[in-house]
């Protein structure tokens, strides 16, 4: 018998929305309850445009993380899958790597790549976004604007000069807003009350992000929260709920996140080496999360 929707909600929420180690505790509680809440919005979306990817130059390296273009391809690939018209907005430097996920997941979604300082760039995708009616902006694990102006990593550096400003198509238009990250300084943080990450995450006077949201998920890793997205969807909207089971395993992460790393060249943005894990923890971690989502929403491991 499967839970009552309440408690899989919570369940859900439980599982990807836990400190890994970052400080980010008090974050996840001043959030408590958004993925639900952030779910039902995007049951009701009509278009719906994402915005991910955060670049990593350290100690030599200069890639796109793996964490992000991952857990937004898949939910931008199920979304598509459901019949919501969708698309990803990203700078780049991380394109190449938003382009080969998308691929891996085998549906087709529109990729709009914006150059690092092409402001009217911003511009042409935000009326593009407009005309297509996009209902619902989502933005995952991207890094935003901290107080200072500039996007900063975890570590404190400016990252500017790989950044594009997309937290202005973020704001562009009266859609609904969604914020998915992990550490403070991602697009989204904004929302949460003043201070708090300053107070409680290494760095966060520095990197705090102050771009809000209508709804924001504060997850252990980001495609987690991704991953959560889709697995309190199929608890909310029954009709999505097959569609979004072929999409969230455990095979389809760890394939597309491969992807990535070899056509991209992406890397894991704590280790900063140039191989299929993320955020530090390798395939079998992710998996556990990916089948413990399944047996929540679903009733069952992956297959």
């Amino acid at each position: 018998m499967s839970p009552p929707r309440s408690s899989a909600l919570e369940s859900v929420e439980a599982l990807v929305c836990r400190d890994v180690g970052r400080g980010t505790q008090a974050l996840i509680e001043a959030s408590r309850g958004e993925l639900a809440v952030a779910a039902r919005a995007l049951a009701h979306a009509t278009s719906i445009g994402f915005i991910t990817g955060f670049f990593v130059p350290r100690d030599g390296v200069a890639a796109p993380e793996t964490d992000g273009p991952v857990g937004t391809a898949l939910l931008a690939a199920a979304l598509g899958a459901c019949g919501v018209p969708v698309r990803i907005a990203v700078d780049s430097p991380c394109a190449d790597a938003v382009r080969a996920a998308v691929h891996e997941t085998g549906i087709e979604v529109g990729v709009d790549e914006v150059g690092v300082e092409d402001r009217p760039g911003i511009e042409r995708v935000a009326a593009a976004w407009r005309a297509a009616g996009v209902s619902h902006a989502v933005a995952i694990e991207r890094c935003g604007l901290s107080p200072d102006g500039r996007p900063r990593n975890m570590r404190g550096a400016d990252v500017s000069p790989w950044t594009a400003p997309l937290d202005d198509l973020y704001t562009a238009g009266d859609w609904v807003r969604l914020g998915v990250g992990d550490g403070g300084n991602e697009i989204g943080m904004g929302k949460l009350p003043a201070g708090l990450i300053a107070r409680t995450v290494p760095n966060g006077e520095k990197i705090a992000c102050i771009t809000s949201c209508d709804h924001l998920v504060v997850a252990g890793v980001s495609n987690w929260g991704a991953y959560g997205l889709m697995a309190a969807l199929a608890v909310v909207h029954a009709p999505w709920s097959p569609v979004l089971s072929r999409f969230l395993t455990a095979e389809r992460d760890h394939a597309i996140t491969q992807a990535i790393v070899e056509k991209a060249g992406a890397v894991d943005g704590v280790t900063a080496r140039n191989e299929p894990t993320v955020d530090g923890f390798p395939a079998d971690v992710h998996a556990e999360v990916i089948d413990g989502l399944r047996r929540i929403a679903w009733g069952q491991a992956a297959d």
